[in-house]
């Protein structure tokens, strides 16, 4: 007893301690406010369940931490019974017999309108964390809180995969309600951007049998697309894809992409469902590995045991603290409703929308939750607009064991193998390898044809002529249509090579009676209103065309050209010789034999004591022979000068030069340019008004229009024969000097006329015979222009034109130019500026030379007297040598058979004089 007085008495003062602790805790717990606060969720639904857990568990941990805070909310749960009406009853019960101040829910975007509009009229916040669809924003409500991100955000993301694989069709599959449809305008947007085709929009009804969806897959199969985006929540998903698998959807070839509706919930669909979805993509939203999220696993584990903490039940715990941080914030406010009781007479029916008030605290509540700011387990909780943003998304591969993570998505950089990635690269926008369906790896082009598809119709122009392209006859013995040619060929090769089958049947454009139904501008209006599933022939691409089919690459020779007939056009005439040179050329060639003569001149008055004392004509006509008779190398006179001597070197190469290439020319005008065109250039056409043809239906009759050339002289054709007889008749008589058309068609006529006829220039621009298809944007395009680059490349498409133009003997090449070949002083301008340059440097090294010589004479005449003696004893001790002197002078004489005209006599008088003396 002593021992239990002593253990009482000494920890006396902690016992104290601890109940006053408890006593101040019981009481701070009373004086807290108390906040009813209404959730709306469907009860025995696993989705619901784990929601609700987290909402509690969010406020108990969250006011375990802020024990301190003055309020506490208080839930008022209700079930919805899964039903728009069960949530319409439950929200008002909450409002208007609870008065609480603001709702968390409804589960799903179908329950959502209703609650939406309420809660605008009381003033009550409608915090959901589920409703997804992008239609509640047209409500336009202020008080509601999406606390989650709505699906248009994974649009962008979903773009960007089909971008990646290069993928041009797809199918979405959607459920038929709010949540469904919600995606679609966002779906059609982003897929426009990046030129996509949706060809058909499936909608599943959730009250939708088993054979009811069969049936809607049985459709798909039918159509040519296998990309399917599957958007709905995971009940109905898992029929479908159990479904898809049951008749064989699940194969080779199918592409698979569900949204977050059913990979954010994958947990609840169970192992068969995840056998059934194997090699599906998956576009999941990503939450960051924070410890704020590991550390709430963790807690979920160790209180829920084996459940999984989906993403939702995060939005829902985030939600729970941000709405209980918001009304801690407005504590000072009227927390009350209010009501306003009508009077009603006993006859009157009332309902319970009659009187409803509005809450106080609404607008200030409001507030608070726009501007409440924190870093929750889903990421940093912050609405924009009354929306969470999502920034990034994982994409999933589903297998049979779970999932697996192939990539992201995010949003400024777009799809990415892994999230260390923040840059734009071209080798960082891929996934990693995929497992698609059929268990196999290589990536599906997502779009087949079906085999069991009716046959195509492909239209055939009814051609008259050029049959080497396409001809229709009828076959007497089966009453059908035989449809052969180049372009039926090419065609037929093409199909047998695609790596799907093809069906299709050949429908000749033409009237019963065997005539053209029209124009091909007709036949390709025809196939784009439906009556034909493309078109097979010589029809040309052309813009306008191009508006309401697509083509597949050209298998033709492209352009369009004007043929006219050819004369004999070797050069005759008397004055022929002149022609190789333009008239400026001659000109020049002329004056610089002149300026030639001018320089020979003064080179040679210097140098030359004889030249100076001819007389004027004799120095005129010595000069101008000299420079003359270099054209013919046939120059013998020596000249005195050495600069004289340069010139004329210079000279002579630039004349053998000329005269070469005049002799060139000249040879070429009077042999080998025998055959030249009636009429050189377009323009001259124009100008002289003569007749042109074009063939029969054929757009070139718009180009001849749209070049100013008058209908009334247009003359049409149907073959090569035609064309020929028109020729022949002359626009004079009815007939025709030009024709224009493709070089396809004029290929096949040369190849008979050749010699008779040219081409002239310009060449106009055309993209050659092309495959019609329809509907636009059809993948079948593509796979067609593939296999043309197949054939064009080898030998296939030589033998098919072996086959139908043999012989042709290539006359494209004799196309003729604007003018006849000429001789232009362009040509020469450097040769005959380095003969300027060189007498220039001549004539200034000359006179530069002279100049030096009267310095040194003028220098030898200024000598003194003794110098002077010294000089003449000199000159007289080589005056010894006179003798010599003369004897080598006459030496020279004798040898060069010189005359007095060539060296002066006073010249050798002075040299007998020097022997005398």
């Amino acid at each position: 007893m002593s021992f239990f007085h002593h253990l009482v008495s000494r920890f006396l003062p902690l016992w104290l301690l601890i109940f006053l602790i408890f006593l101040s805790l019981g009481n701070s717990q009373k004086e807290a406010l108390q906040v009813k606060v209404g959730i709306v969720l469907g009860s025995n639904v696993t989705f619901a369940d784990l929601s609700l857990r987290a909402i509690e568990m969010s406020l108990s941990e969250f006011y375990n931490t802020h024990n301190g805070f003055k309020t506490r909310i208080v839930l008022n749960i209700r079930d919805s019974k899964q039903t728009v009406v069960g949530a319409a009853a439950s929200a008002l019960y909450l409002i208007k017999k609870r008065e609480v101040v603001a709702i968390i829910g409804p589960g799903n975007s179908m329950q959502a309108p209703f609650l939406i509009n309420l809660g605008n009229q009381t003033k009550v916040p409608i915090i959901s964390f589920s409703a997804t669809s992008p239609l509640l924003d047209s409500l336009r409500s202020p008080y509601f809180i999406r606390a989650t991100h709505d699906d248009s955000s994974q649009v962008q993301a979903i773009s960007a995969i089909i971008e990646s694989f290069r993928w041009r069709e797809v199918v979405p599959i959607y459920v038929d309600n709010e949540f469904g449809e919600g995606i679609l305008p966002y779906l059609v947007d982003a897929f426009q951007e990046i030129n996509v085709h949706i060809r058909y929009r499936s909608s599943i009804s959730v009250h939708s049998s088993d054979d009811q969806i069969k049936k809607e897959l049985y459709k798909l199969m039918t159509m040519p697309t296998r990309v399917f985006i599957v958007h709905m929540l995971p009940d109905l998903g898992s029929r479908l894809f159990s479904i898809a698998k049951e008749i064989g959807m699940m194969s080779k070839g199918y592409v698979w992409i569900v949204t977050n509706g059913i990979a954010d919930l994958m947990s609840v669909m169970g192992e068969p469902g995840l056998e059934n979805m194997h090699g599906v993509l998956g576009v999941k939203t990503y939450f960051a590995r924070t410890k704020e999220l590991m550390y709430l696993e963790a807690r979920w584990r160790k209180r829920f045991g084996g459940e999984e903490l989906n993403n939702f039940a995060c939005w829902a715990y985030d939600a729970a603290t941000a709405l209980a941080m918001s009304v801690e914030e407005i504590r000072h406010v009227n927390m009350s409703f209010n009501t306003t009781q009508e009077n009603t007479s006993r006859d009157d029916i009332g309902t319970d929308l009659d009187d409803l008030g509005f809450a106080l605290s609404g607008p200030k509540l409001l507030q608070a939750l726009s501007t409440v700011s924190f870093k929750g387990v889903s990421g940093r909780f912050q609405l924009k607009n009354g929306n969470l943003e999502a920034t990034t998304f994982k994409i999933i591969n589903i297998e049979e064991s779970g999932e697996r993570t192939v990539g992201f998505w995010k949003s400024k950089v777009g799809l990415v193998e892994s999230l260390r990635v923040h840059q734009v690269s071209h080798r960082s926008r891929r996934l990693r390898p995929i497992i698609w369906p059929g268990d196999t790896i290589f990536v599906p082009k997502g779009w087949e044809f079906p085999t069991n598809a009716k046959k195509l119709r492909i239209a055939v122009p009814k051609k008259d002529g050029f049959n080497n392209f396409v001809e229709v006859t009828k076959d007497e013995n089966a009453n059908v249509p035989r449809v052969t040619g180049f372009c039926i060929d090419v065609f037929n090769t093409v199909m047998s090579q695609m790596p799907y089958a093809v069906s299709y049947e050949y429908v000749p454009f033409e009237t019963p009676d065997g005539k053209p139904s029209g124009s091909y501008d007709e036949m390709v209006y025809n196939v784009f209103l439906g009556e034909f599933d493309g078109a097979v022939g010589d029809t040309t691409i052309l813009a306008n065309r191009s508006h309401y089919v697509d083509f597949a690459l050209p298998y033709s020779e492209t352009g369009i050209v004007f043929v006219v007939p050819v004369k004999d056009g070797k050069e005759k005439g008397e004055w022929v010789f002149l022609k190789p040179l333009t008239k400026e050329l001659w000109l020049i060639t002329a004056a610089s034999f002149l300026y030639i003569g001018i320089m020979v001149w003064i080179f040679e008055y210097q140098a030359d004591e004889e030249f100076r004392e001819q007389m004027i004509i004799d120095k005129i006509s010595s000069v101008f022979y000299f420079s003359f008779s270099t054209l013919f190398f046939a120059h013998r006179r020596p000249s005195e000068s050495f600069f004289t001597r340069v010139l004329v070197v210079v000279w002579c190469f630039v004349l053998l030069i000329l005269t070469q290439s005049y002799t060139a020319t000249l040879t070429s005008m009077l042999t080998v340019q025998e055959l030249r065109p009636t009429v050189r250039h377009m323009d001259d056409l124009r100008k002289s008004g003569v007749n042109i043809g074009y063939q029969t239906g054929s757009f070139t009759f718009e180009r001849l229009k749209q070049m100013r050339f008058d209908e009334s002289r247009l003359k049409t054709y149907n073959s090569p024969e035609e064309m020929r007889e028109l020729f022949l008749k002359k626009s004079s008589n009815g007939g025709i000097d030009a024709a224009f058309d493709e070089v396809a068609y004029i290929k096949l006529f040369m190849a008979k006329y050749c010699s008779q006829y040219s081409i002239i220039e310009p060449t106009f621009k055309a993209d050659g015979f092309g495959f019609v298809s329809i509907p636009l944007g059809s993948p079948l395009v593509s796979d067609i222009s593939r296999q043309i680059l197949n054939i064009t490349e080898g030998d296939t498409m030589k033998a098919i034109e072996n086959k139908w133009f043999l012989g042709e003997k290539h006359c494209l090449d004799s196309t003729t130019s604007d003018s006849p070949i000429q001789l232009d002083h362009h040509s020469f301008e450097a040769l005959f500026l380095i003969v300027f340059v060189v007498s220039i440097i001549l004539l200034l090294l000359m006179l530069a030379s002279r100049r030096y010589q009267e310095r040194q004479r003028n220098a030898s005449l200024n000598l003194p007297n003794d110098q002077a003696t010294a000089a003449q004893e000199e000159s007289n001790e080589e005056g010894n040598f006179g003798d010599h002197i003369v004897e080598v002078d006459t030496a020279l004489l004798r040898r060069k058979k010189l005359t007095s005209k060539t060296i002066p006599i006073r010249r050798v008088a002075q040299l007998s004089r020097l022997k005398s003396a």
